[in-house]
């Protein structure tokens, strides 16, 4: 019972995040915003990670065999590792790169009211899921 649970959080989770990730590069698309841009793609990873934890649920619920006696239920730590370092890694390299890149060449802010109705939209999104 608590697996399919867990699926459920996670499949909203993946929904939830899909709809923010699209909602920020739609912002981004429109107004060029850096801060906005990383906010996507760190919405983008997020889905991505659900994606991965949804495998490794289904990869950990194997039953045994001749290779894993023991079964595959580790396999659910090894894909929570994995995501934790696309957190980390995609993450830190997008907000160092945007950082000097807005640094070297900065531009004024406009349209900061799109801006601000997706942060909106991601919080509707984030409370629904």
């Amino acid at each position: 019972m608590a697996v399919s649970g867990s699926k459920k959080v996670v499949i909203a989770a993946l929904l939830g995040n899909s709809l923010i990730a699209v909602s920020k590069f739609a912002a981004v698309a429109y107004t060029g915003s850096s801060a906005m841009l990383s906010e996507a793609i760190h919405s983008l990873v997020d889905t991505i990670n659900q994606a991965l934890m949804l495998y490794g649920m289904k990869r950990a619920a194997k039953p045994a065999d001749d290779i894993h006696p023991f079964g595959y239920g580790r396999e659910i730590y090894f894909w929570s590792f994995v995501v934790a370092i696309l957190i980390f890694s995609i993450g830190a390299g997008v907000s160092i790169y945007e950082g000097i890149d807005k640094l070297r060449h900065p531009m004024p802010v406009q349209n900061v009211i799109v801006n601000y109705v997706v942060l909106g939209l991601a919080f509707a999104f984030e409370a629904a899921a």
